[in-house]
């Protein structure tokens, strides 16, 4: 049931963001970087907790559309640092409203103490599974 929600969620993020041209795979950038940071893409694989071959293509995709850009890390010459375009920035609003559209037609149905709850327990959900190490 929890992927099946997941799937429903994504499918109606993806609705409402694509006349932006975003994606819910986008998310996880949006979120680490809406502020005007820049991580290095290793940074953003362990935020998002995706696959670093799902990143690069992920990042490649958002760069070819202009809305990330990367420069030299001053730090570490061999990696760059990434942050959102100024395009890339303007959306930002956009993907915070979505989600929050999504999340309260997703809830609506609940009684306050319901989505409390239900709150709650995803949070305890997640805490549980980021402590679940990767396998060798």
């Amino acid at each position: 049931m929890t992927n099946w929600a997941a799937r429903l969620f994504a499918r109606a993020i993806d609705r409402r963001l694509k006349s932006a041209g975003i994606s819910s795979g986008q998310l996880p950038v949006f979120f680490a970087l809406g502020q005007g940071e820049a991580l290095t893409q290793k940074a953003l694989t362990h935020a998002a907790a995706i696959e670093q071959p799902t990143m690069a293509a992920t990042l490649s995709r958002m760069e070819r559309d202009g809305l990330i850009c990367r420069r030299p890390d001053p730090a570490d010459g061999r990696s760059a640092l990434i942050s959102l375009t100024p395009a890339g920035l303007e959306k930002v609003e956009v993907v915070r409203t979505a989600i929050a559209s999504v999340n309260a037609a997703a809830i609506s149905g609940l009684s306050p103490e319901e989505q409390t709850a239900y709150l709650a327990a995803i949070q305890t959900i997640v805490t549980a599974l980021a402590k679940i190490p990767d396998e060798p």
